[in-house]
């Protein structure tokens, strides 16, 4: 199974993780670090981005699956886009007759209309907190989860502190894929907080499709910016396979 993954940096991998984890597949990673951030483009610019980046790709690798793997586009987008892209959303699913619930996004997907109307679909839960979490997105896409510990609590104390405290807060969605590479801050700042990642939700879903089985699992890793800087974060990660320019 041949399957591209795309999202707008290092988001990708916290799925890509997972997928590896649950079926034997061929990945094709794609760092679209040219369009970053996602979070900030208008709906216009990001439609554009997304429809000409799934016609490359298909154009390119001819893939059995596409995952978008950024939880703006896949929200704003998700009833226009071709059959074979697998979108990843909030897991509200996952949670049933509860409060206090909180889900982490990008900027305009926080303050979009189609958030509102997603959440409406789980009628047990009430008033669910939107929270703009670009600047938490920043810290992975440039890699000071990895180097810089005190100001990745820092910015995420400053950003989810109060709006924590202030709605009692106890289940959180991590709904951008790069939120995920924060978890150990995030627990150990907020205990006794769940917090909800949906790349198993991703994988299982790819595991079920019925179709050509891979034997191993292979990882193909391009960007559309600046491969050298992404391999220097990857490395970091323990990645070392080779980064190549995408156009």
């Amino acid at each position: 199974m041949k399957i591209v993954v795309f999202d707008s940096g290092l988001g990708s991998l916290s799925i890509i993780k997972a997928i590896q984890k649950k079926t034997k597949s061929d990945i094709i990673y794609l760092a679209d670090k040219k369009n970053f951030p996602y979070g900030k483009k208008t709906k216009s610019q990001l439609y554009k981005i997304i429809t000409e980046t799934i016609k490359k790709v298909s154009d390119e690798f001819n893939p059995d699956i596409i995952v978008l793997a950024s939880n703006t586009p896949s929200l704003l987008f998700r009833e226009k886009l071709p059959k074979n892209v697998i979108t990843v959303l909030p897991p509200l699913e996952k949670i049933h007759k509860a409060s206090n619930v909180a889900i982490l996004a990008t900027q305009v997907v926080a303050e979009s209309k189609e958030l509102d109307d997603f959440i409406k679909q789980f009628k047990e839960l009430k008033d669910v907190l939107k929270i703009n979490c670009s600047e938490l997105v920043e810290l992975v896409e440039n890699g000071k989860f990895l180097t810089n510990e005190k100001i990745c609590i820092k910015t995420i104390r400053k950003v989810l502190d109060e709006p924590f405290m202030e709605n009692k807060i106890k289940i959180v969605t991590l709904s951008s894929t790069h939120l995920p590479f924060l978890l150990p801050f995030l627990k150990k700042n907020f205990r006794g907080i769940e917090f909800l990642d949906p790349a198993e939700d991703i994988a299982n879903r790819i595991a079920d499709i019925k179709g050509p089985k891979s034997t191993r699992n292979s990882l193909s890793i391009y960007t559309t910016q600046s491969p050298k800087a992404l391999q220097r974060n990857l490395k970091n990660m323990g990645i070392s396979n080779k980064v190549t320019l995408f156009s």
